[in-house]
C-alpha cells in the first residue's frame, strides 16, 4: 500500500531543535490529522531527541526560557492531579506514559495514588529516581487491566504507531477506566499564524499532529468514548515563544505574548486552542 497516495501535501517544516533537516506534513483527511513524513525507523528517532535543549527531559533552569518553564509546569502538574479527581476517583492505580523526570507522578504519589511510569529515556528516568519514583521503560510485562486512570501528556504525537499504542491503551485500562490525551492542535490560531514555524509541529519528534476529530475517530474505534475536551491556555504562550525564535532567532517576548493571548480569545469562540485535554473513558 501506498501510504502518500492516500495523504495530501500541507506544510513544509524543518527541526529546529537537533538535525534542521527538512520534512513534510501530509493530510489525511478520514482522520483529519497530519502525517511527519519521512517518518524516521525507530532506530534513528532517539537521536533527534539528543540535544540538551530537549526541555521534558531536563530539570535544567538555565535560562529565563527554562525557569518561566518550570514555573509554569509546576502550576500545571498541580491542575493535572486536580483532574484525576474530576473523575469520579478517590485514588487507584495511575500509569503515566511518557512521564519524563517524573514530577507529575511524584506528586499524584504524595496525594494517595498508586503510580507507575513509562519513560524510554535514561538519563530522564535517573532524574526521577532522585524523587523516588522509579520509572519503567516499556509497559510490555504489565498484565491486563492494571489501571484506573492512563494520562498521556504531550506523548502520543511522538509515538510511531498510534493504532497500536490505542490497542496497548485499551489492554492496559480496567473497565470503565480513563485516558487523559494532551496533545498540540494544528487547528488553533497560533498553528495557522506561525505556519512552518510554529513550534508545536516539533519535527520529526512529532510523528502525528492530531485533531479532535482523529482523537475522538481513532479512540472510538477500541470502545474509548470521548467524555470532554479541556484546553491548555499556557501552551499558546510557550509556543509562541518558541515560534518567535524559530521565525526570528529572537525570543521577543512581548509580541510572543500578545499572539498566545490571542490564540486564546480566539479559543473561546472556535473551540480550537494550542493544546487540548482529551478525557476518555473505556467501555
Amino acid at each position: 500500500m501506498n501510504v502518500e497516495k492516500e495523504l495530501t501535501f500541507f506544510l513544509e517544516c524543518k527541526d529546529y531543535t537537533v538535525s534542521k533537516d527538512k520534512f513534510k506534513l501530509l493530510h489525511d483527511a478520514e482522520y483529519d490529522m497530519l502525517i511527519t513524513v519521512p517518518k524516521p525507523s525507530e532506530n534513528d528517532l532517539g537521536k533527534y531527541y539528543e540535544s540538551e535543549d530537549y526541555i521534558s527531559h531536563t530539570d535544567a533552569k538555565r535560562s529565563i526560557f527554562e525557569k518561566l518553564y518550570h514555573s509554569v509546569k509546576t502550576y500545571a502538574i498541580r491542575k493535572k492531579v486536580e483532574l484525576l479527581y474530576s473523575l469520579d476517583q478517590k485514588t487507584g492505580d495511575l500509569l503515566d506514559i511518557g512521564a519524563g523526570t517524573g514530577d507529575f507522578l511524584s506528586k499524584a504519589k504524595s496525594k494517595g495514588w498508586n503510580v507507575t511510569g513509562i519513560e524510554p529515556n535514561e538519563s530522564a528516568r535517573e532524574l526521577a529516581k532522585q524523587k523516588s519514583v522509579f520509572l519503567k521503560e516499556t509497559t510490555k510485562n504489565i498484565p491486563d487491566e492494571s489501571f484506573d486512570i492512563i494520562t498521556m501528556w504531550h506523548v502520543l504525537e511522538h509515538v510511531p504507531n498510534v493504532k497500536e499504542q490505542i490497542r496497548e491503551l485499551k489492554r492496559l485500562l480496567k473497565p470503565n477506566g480513563y485516558v487523559i490525551i494532551a496533545v498540540p492542535n494544528f487547528k488553533s490560531y497560533d498553528a495557522n499564524y506561525y505556519k512552518s514555524f510554529w513550534a508545536a509541529y516539533d519535527v520529526p519528534r512529532h510523528l502525528t499532529h492530531f485533531s479532535k476529530t482523529s482523537i475522538q475517530k481513532l479512540f472510538n474505534e477500541k470502545n474509548i468514548a470521548l467524555q470532554k475536551v479541556l484546553p491548555m491556555r499556557f501552551d499558546s504562550y510557550y509556543v509562541a515563544l518558541l515560534s518567535e525564535k524559530y521565525k526570528t532567532n529572537n525570543m521577543n517576548f512581548l509580541k510572543a505574548f500578545w499572539v498566545g493571548f490571542f490564540s486564546n480569545i480566539k479559543g473561546r469562540a472556535s473551540g480550537e486552542y494550542s493544546s487540548h485535554i482529551y478525557v476518555l473513558k473505556n467501555h
